[in-house]
């Protein structure tokens, strides 16, 4: 608090020396600092670079549960955000953390904004990001919905599932990748896992150019002698025969999957009793029969 003080005293100065920082933390853990400073500068453990030309917009912020948004713009560079990159989805959700800053005492700051980062445009070897706060969650609708499938998200806190449990994932190498939509998978290694074990799950590379990204299965098939993996969305970086690659089990969220599968019927979160459509359609009748068929 101290510190804000400071700050503040020295912004009530009129002659100021402050200018703004940013940390972005990918989803693969990478953190990147950047300012709008002309040098680099350095806190909370991170070293802020200057040679991106990375600014921002004014930040919009109001009570209530409106979401607090801005954008940022900078230079596309294949040392600091590249094309390839933002293409590959890696900065697809990013956490953000924005300061102002005193740049001849950077103890002296405050935190503007946190959030993540929403829509990326780029064009004319720039870029031109969406943030969006904290409060962009609250915008989803909350509360169980009664239907049959489960809910919850295997493995989540309501699920419960350890995804971690032997036999639920597998880690191999990739034999041949096809518009980096289908996956082929040597057979014998995988032979322990019945077809469509891994349909709903995800992938995720662990090696190779696109390391850190992963994907939804659609479709989990045996295919000329391989194990054939089919992608809902294809990968957005190049994929290599030998790339190291890790397959986690999917759910369909149906009772006997809860049971037979995951033997986790405790936590299942569906309705599986609920009528069918059909059941509000039944009206009394005189009639004896009541099969269904037809009278003659």
């Amino acid at each position: 608090m101290a510190l804000q003080a400071e700050l503040e005293a020295h912004l009530a100065t009129g002659l100021t020396t402050v200018a703004r920082a940013w940390a972005i933390t990918r989803s693969d853990g990478l953190r990147m600092g950047f300012t709008d400073h002309d040098r680099d500068l350095s806190f909370a453990g991170l070293s802020f670079r200057a040679d991106t030309g990375l600014t921002a917009l004014a930040l919009q912020q109001s009570t209530g549960l409106s979401v607090d948004n801005t954008e940022a713009m900078g230079a596309l560079s294949d040392t600091a955000i590249s094309e390839a990159d933002i293409a590959a989805g890696r900065f697809d959700g990013a956490e953000v953390l924005a300061w102002l800053v005193n740049w001849v005492d950077v103890s002296q700051r405050q935190v503007l904004f946190r959030g993540t980062i929403g829509e990326i445009r780029r064009a004319g070897g720039a870029f031109q990001a969406e943030l969006r706060g904290l409060s962009e969650a609250l915008n989803r609708p909350v509360g169980r919905i009664y239907q049959k499938p489960c809910t919850a998200v295997l493995g989540d806190a309501i699920c419960r599932f350890d995804v971690e449990t032997p036999g639920y994932a597998f880690e191999g190498a990739l034999v041949a990748a096809f518009e980096n939509r289908v996956l082929r998978f040597s057979l014998q290694p995988l032979s322990g896992f019945e077809a469509g074990w891994f349909q709903r799950g995800r992938v995720r590379m662990l090696s190779g150019a696109a390391a850190g990204l992963s994907a939804t299965i659609k479709r989990d098939t045996f295919e000329a002698g391989t194990r054939r993996i089919d992608l809902w969305e294809p990968i957005r970086e190049y994929l290599a025969m030998g790339d190291l690659v890790r397959i986690e089990s999917g759910c369909d969220k149906r009772f006997e999957t809860c049971r037979l599968k995951f033997n986790n019927l405790m936590n299942f979160q569906g309705f599986p009793d609920i009528p069918e459509d059909d059941w509000l359609m039944v009206h009394p009748t005189q009639a004896k029969a009541q099969g269904g068929g037809s009278r003659r």
